[in-house]
């Protein structure tokens, strides 16, 4: 029986500061250059290793931010994209994450 290192798999687990955990796609999370540069395997981040990347987001933000990083990979190349819906409430928490990620 082989097991999958988490630096190889196709998958990573991110975390909200209030504990919650998204499993997301790696291609998708590498949507974001300070992710990306995490999970880099020749990085020295621990991320790298484990998979697991601890944001300090709420999971009502980082869920948001989860589902863009699935939208940007669909409508990667494409014109005439539709606007993501995002409720007025988290814009200022969205744009801040968007800085910190570089996305």
């Amino acid at each position: 029986m082989t097991s999958i290192s988490p630096s190889s798999s196709s998958y990573v687990t991110i975390l909200s500061t209030d504990g919650h955990e998204f499993v997301v796609a790696r291609d998708a999370a590498c949507v974001s250059d300070t992710i990306k540069r995490m999970l880099d395997s020749k990085s020295a981040f621990a991320e790298a290793i484990t998979g697991r990347i601890q944001l300090d987001l709420s999971s009502v933000v980082l869920e948001k931010v989860c589902e863009y990083f699935y939208y940007n990979l669909k409508h990667k190349g494409s014109k005439n994209v539709p606007d993501m819906e995002i409720p007025p409430e988290l814009c200022l928490e969205l744009l801040m994450a968007a800085d910190y990620l570089n996305v």
